[in-house]
């Protein structure tokens, strides 16, 4: 090796090598941090005045400009790096200084230009995206002819095959995003399933129609408007519910709904001390306290009836067909039940919707526990687009109404008939295959 040759146009040959191997790694690293940065984290930061978290979401909200423009960056330091130093080591190694060269910068490259950077910046995201944000900018502007030009040809190279890109569109949705981010905390163990089941129960509402909660009409208690007013009151009275359809002839001939409250001011109003009970409430008529009667199509989403109940300051609907048959009734409770789980007071009706398990390792489930409910509680999958409850899933596989005793295997699961009550099946066996 001559040593004459390290003169000033070796060292500052040597110095821009060494520049660019650091340019290099701020364009992996730049790359990475604005990638796998959260929007979430940015925007938050956005909103509390941070300009450089600001620059930052628009930078990313063009993705393939962004990355255009640092990749051309990262290749043309990259490439011209590794020509000085071909060129530097050919003077003092002669021909082999090539093969120097190529060994030296692919280590020096992938050691400092690729992993290290790379490395730092996919564990401080956030910080490291900040401190880009304004001159990756500056690098868009000034590479924006070029990388212009590269983005049509590239389009018109997957054109020819076929493939249509759409920069507008995120490849993954945000709710997607969500959902996975919350489905992975649970599987790390840094959320609960109960937290869990509630985050992904309110992600749900917009998915679910009011027909999937309702309460069926064979499970509404109404109150006949021909009644004698002391067997209404007695009923109302007796009834856990504190609001009550009104019927007159036919129970699809709902002409209002009455509140508890409302009935009892009426009463109150009506008897006193001066008064006769008996022919006060011989006056009574529970149509004039009675409410109008609020309607809703089976088909609606829980989300915005949830809104609309808001909005109208009402907590109870009737549900129908689009035929405009009852079909059943939903209120406030039953949507935020489907999310915080059962909600029960004192009044409440108990009702055996649980589920028991067996020695054998079976599970006693009620035919009609909703399909939702026993997969939230046993995390299982069974399908819930053809039916409901338990049993509405039996029969529908089945496709006919089982006898007592009768055993049937699906979706990986064994079911077994257990009683039937006229053409409901209300209990059964289940037990994973």
């Amino acid at each position: 090796m001559d040593l004459s040759i390290l003169d000033t146009g070796f060292w500052l040959t040597a110095g821009a090598i060494v520049l660019l191997l650091v340019m290099s790694g701020f364009f992996s690293g730049s790359e990475t941090a604005l990638t796998a940065s959260s929007r979430a984290k940015l925007k938050a930061q956005a909103d509390k005045g941070d300009a450089r978290a600001e620059t930052a979401m628009k930078l990313t909200d063009d993705s393939e400009r962004m990355i255009g423009a640092i990749l051309l960056g990262n290749n043309v330091v990259n490439i011209l790096s590794a020509s000085l130093a071909t060129a530097l080591l050919t003077r003092l190694f002669g021909d082999s200084g090539v093969a120097l060269a190529t060994l030296g910068m692919t280590f020096l490259v992938l050691i400092f230009g690729e992993v290290l950077p790379k490395t730092y910046a996919i564990g401080n995201p956030e910080p490291v995206a900040l401190r880009v944000a304004p001159l990756i900018r500056l690098l868009i502007t000034v590479f924006a002819p070029v990388v212009t030009v590269v983005r049509l040809l590239v389009r018109g190279i997957l054109r020819l095959f076929g493939v249509r890109t759409d920069p507008g569109v995120n490849v993954l949705a945000i709710r997607e995003e969500i959902v996975g981010a919350i489905a992975l905390g649970h599987s790390e163990g840094a959320v609960e399933k109960e937290d869990r089941d509630r985050l992904l129960a309110t992600l749900d509402l917009s998915d679910r129609t009011v027909e999937e909660v309702m309460k069926h009409r064979s499970e509404i208690e109404m109150i006949n408007g021909d009644d004698p007013p002391e067997r209404i009151l007695a009923q109302l009275l007796a009834s856990p519910h504190t609001r009550l359809p009104v019927y007159r002839g036919d129970t699809e001939n709902i002409l209002g709904v009455v509140h508890a409250k409302d009935l009892l001011r009426e009463v109150g109003r009506m008897v006193t001390p001066e008064a006769d009970a008996g022919q006060a409430l011989a006056q009574l008529d529970v149509l004039k306290v009675a409410r109008k009667p609020y309607f809703v199509p089976e088909t609606t989403d829980l989300d915005d009836q949830m809104r609309q109940f808001l909005k109208r300051r009402s907590h109870f609907a009737l549900v129908v067909d689009e035929y405009g048959a009852l079909r059943g009734l939903i209120t406030l409770e039953d949507i935020i039940e489907e999310i915080v789980g059962d909600i029960t007071d004192e009044f409440d009706v108990t009702r055996d919707h649980t589920f028991k398990a067996t020695e054998a390792g079976d599970y006693v489930v009620d035919g009609a526990m909703t399909i939702r409910d026993l997969n939230r509680a046993m995390d299982w999958s069974l399908p819930d687009l053809e039916a409901n409850t338990i049993a509405g899933l039996v029969i529908h596989e089945a496709q006919t109404i089982p006898a007592e005793g009768q055993v049937f295997s699906f979706h990986g699961f064994r079911f077994e008939v257990l009683t039937r009550r006229e053409n409901r099946i209300t209990r059964l066996k289940v037990r994973p295959l």
